[in-house]
Parts: C-alpha cells; sequence; structure tokens
C-alpha cells in the first residue's frame, strides 16, 4: 500500500513482536517518523507530536510510533478514542500494543474508520481452546521465511520447528536463520536436519538445567531456564524434562527412609540402587552430592514440590507470566543454603 494511501491511525496489535517490529517496519516506509515508548509517553506529549507538521517530507504526513502502547490505552483511552473519531491532518499515528480487545469502542473505531493490523500466529478454535493453525505457519514459513534466508524448507522440517519451538515466529525465523548457515545457498532444510540441529541444543540446555538445578545452582538453572523460554518452550513442557530428573532424587530418598526404618544405615547410593539408578560411577557420585546438597528435609518435599508445580501449570499458573514463575520457583527451593 503507498505511504499517501494509509489512513491517519493504525492499530498493530498482536502477541508476536517480531511481527509487529516487521509490520511497523514496512508503515513507516521512509516517511518522517518519530518514536515514543508507550510506558514513558503522556497523553500531552504524544498530543503535541501529532500536532506538529513535518518540515522534511513534502507535505505528506508525518508518522508518530507509540512502542508498546498498552500502558497508554490503559491511562488514555477516552484521549486515544476523540483523537481516532477526529484525527487530524498533520500527522499519522502507528499504535503498537499486545493487546486490544475486540469488544472496545477503541478497538471498534480503529477497524470501521482506519487499519487494524493482527500481529499473532494464526490459531484454530475448538470449543473453548485454541490452538496454533499448523498448516497456515507451515505456509508461511516455507513461502516467506525460508526464501528470506536464501533457503528451502520441506514440510516435515517445518511442522518439526514448530513442534519444538512453537508458533513465535521470530523464533522460528532465527532457527532457520542458523539451519541455513549449514547448507549451500538454496539448499534444502530438512527434517533429520531439524532434529539434529535444534533438538541437540534444546537437548544439551535442559540437561545442564537438571544438573545446575539439582546441584543447588539457582543462577545458573535460571538462565538456561530462560534461555529456553525465550526460544518458545513452554514451562508445562519444560517441567516434566526436569521432573524426571528430580523425581529419582526423591524416590531415592524415600526407600533411604524405608531402609532406616529397619534399623540399618544405608547411604544415599542404596537409594539411588533401590530406585533402579543405572550409570557410570561419575553419575552415582553426582546424583549422590545433589542428594547431600538437597538434604533429607526438602528430598523428601521433591514430590510434592512436583507434583504442586505441575498441578499450578495445569491451573492457576496455565498462562504467561505466571507459567514462568512456577516452575521458577521449583527451581529456586532447590537452591544451594548460605
Amino acid at each position: 500500500m503507498p505511504t499517501d494511501a494509509l489512513p491517519p491511525v493504525m492499530v498493530v496489535v498482536g502477541s508476536d513482536s517480531t511481527l509487529r517490529s516487521w509490520v511497523i517496519g514496512r508503515l513507516m516506509a521512509d516517511a518522517d517518523v518519530a518514536v515514543m515508548e508507550g510506558v514513558d509517553t503522556k497523553w500531552i506529549d504524544l498530543h503535541d507530536e501529532l500536532s506538529t507538521a513535518s518540515l522534511f517530507s513534502m507535505g505528506e504526513l508525518r508518522t508518530v510510533v507509540v512502542r508498546g502502547g498498552d500502558p497508554l490505552v490503559k491511562d488514555c483511552r477516552a484521549e486515544l478514542e476523540q483523537h481516532f473519531a477526529k484525527p487530524g491532518s498533520t500527522s499519522r499515528l502507528i499504535l503498537e500494543v499486545e493487546q486490544l480487545p475486540s469488544n472496545t469502542r477503541l478497538y471498534k473505531a480503529a477497524e470501521q474508520e482506519h487499519l487494524v493490523i493482527g500481529c499473532s500466529a494464526p490459531q484454530i478454535t475448538a470449543g473453548r481452546n485454541q490452538h496454533p493453525d499448523i498448516p497456515r505457519i507451515r505456509k508461511f514459513l516455507i513461502e516467506t521465511i525460508a526464501p528470506k534466508h536464501q533457503t528451502r524448507l520441506t514440510e516435515g522440517a517445518a511442522t518439526t520447528l514448530i513442534e519444538m519451538l512453537g508458533d513465535q515466529i521470530g523464533m522460528l525465523d532465527s532457527e532457520i536463520a542458523k539451519l541455513a548457515v549449514h547448507l549451500e545457498v538454496a539448499g534444502t532444510i530438512t527434517e533429520a536436519l531439524v532434529r539434529d540441529v535444534v533438538a541437540g541444543w534444546i537437548g544439551k540446555t535442559m540437561w545442564e538445567i537438571n544438573d545446575a538445578a539439582a546441584g543447588g545452582n539457582a543462577t545458573e538453572a535460571l538462565r538456561h531456564l530462560d534461555k529456553l523460554i525465550i526460544g518458545g518452550q513452554a514451562p508445562i513442557a519444560l517441567l516434566p524434562q526436569l521432573a524426571w530428573a528430580l523425581r529419582r532424587l526423591g524416590m531415592a530418598t524415600a526407600v533411604v527412609d524405608q531402609i532406616e526404618a529397619t534399623g540399618r544405615r544405608p547411604t544415599p547410593q542404596d537409594g539411588l540402587k533401590g530406585v533402579g539408578f543405572k550409570g557410570r560411577p561419575e553419575d552415582f557420585k553426582k546424583a549422590e552430592y545433589q542428594m547431600k546438597q538437597l538434604g533429607r528435609d526438602r528430598a523428601r518435599k521433591l514430590l510434592t514440590w512436583l507434583l504442586e508445580t505441575d498441578l499450578m501449570l495445569k491451573g492457576s499458573h496455565s498462562a504467561a507470566p505466571r507459567d514462568r514463575w512456577a516452575i521458577e520457583e521449583l527451581v529456586c527451593r532447590l537452591a544451594k543454603r548460605g
């Protein structure tokens, strides 16, 4: 769409920050632009910007972009509604927000009189639940993202990427760019390459989280956890992998308690062997250290903590950012005590 054909108000709304950034970049084009941050913007300052004509655009409207405009919408909804009704003739407003319910007057005004651009991955509604529209996302990756990086992408590879990383376009774009480096120009990214490269770093990071969390190094565990969550991994999908390692320590502690009840004096290794722990001598040594680091009281609570976290992620903490808080709280409970 030519710049002079754009409406005086455009709302860029959605959960995908990469899509929002791409859209805003296209809308700004080569216009005379002023960028403001929604968290710091007062209506009086925005009004001044919108009332200021450009000296350099040869009669074209000046563009004012409000990044992260959710706080502005919350504090200045009435003023924005008035501006949407009478936007003036000197400047064009691009308002970026993560959320703007379609039943609000502000959304309806933008949709009816101006332009609303959705920037979220497509979803399919099934009953009360929504799920990523895999076919549409896959098509977008194959036809738009892969050519951008001078590569091809098979349907199987695209599906596997979505299964591993989720539906955040920015993360998928970044991984396709990394995978393209492994190939010649115009080479094809296959499902095998995706599983080898992408699954490799996710698995390696999860192993590091397990070791750091059980070893009491909460800082290191949280750092790697942050890497995976930013990479699109949902906390509810990470918990089973973390629980697998921690559950063995909790069960081994229960075995130690049972042996002690018979009057014997067991070692942590007795408990590990009692739950079928297998591995090299260094694996037993590491697990023994983790049990000692946790201490008997906390190790006894591990199974309960894991159950509580699982129930939280499936209930009260099922949505972001609470899902992240739930798994981070579990990691902090395991931290080494001074």
